[in-house]
């Protein structure tokens, strides 16, 4: 397992595989606070300009926008509004009715409640976090 405070980040970038997410914020510490009273995702190398999350033992890193001042996407991103719309961050085995309990308190916005959808036999919520990202937790029905 990483220890995620110590590894210099090339190490960390080359232990990358598949598919990993990475959100740009305006504000590190109020996403990182969303995302630990919400999901009970816990914070590592945190300060103003970076932080890396982890849930089911996956990291996601967030990113100031000044970080990413030679990007190609810096001169894309809005000044104030939501951000990503478009796009869901599932978080399976994550509770719907407790993340929605806590999402209010954290700066979230809940955008569906808890909801049984029978088709996919999940139950799911839909929660923006204070920068817009569209969560959405959910846990099996029936089964």
């Amino acid at each position: 397992m990483m220890d995620y405070e110590t590894t210099p980040a090339a190490a960390f970038g080359h232990a990358l595989t598949g598919l990993s997410i990475n959100l740009l914020v305006r504000d590190v510490a109020l996403e990182v606070s969303f995302l630990a009273a919400v999901f009970g995702m816990t914070a590592h190398r945190q300060s103003k300009d970076f932080a890396i999350v982890i849930y089911d033992d996956k990291p996601i890193q967030i990113h100031a926008d000044v970080t990413f001042s030679n990007h190609p996407l810096h001169g894309m991103l809005p000044d104030s509004g939501p951000r990503g719309l478009g796009i869901e961050i599932r978080l399976h085995e994550s509770d719907p009715d407790a993340a929605c309990a806590n999402a209010e308190g954290a700066g979230g916005v809940i955008l569906q409640p808890p909801t049984d959808k029978q088709a996919h036999g999940l139950r799911e919520a839909v929660i923006l976090s204070p920068h817009g990202y569209a969560f959405v937790p959910s846990r099996r029905i029936g089964g």
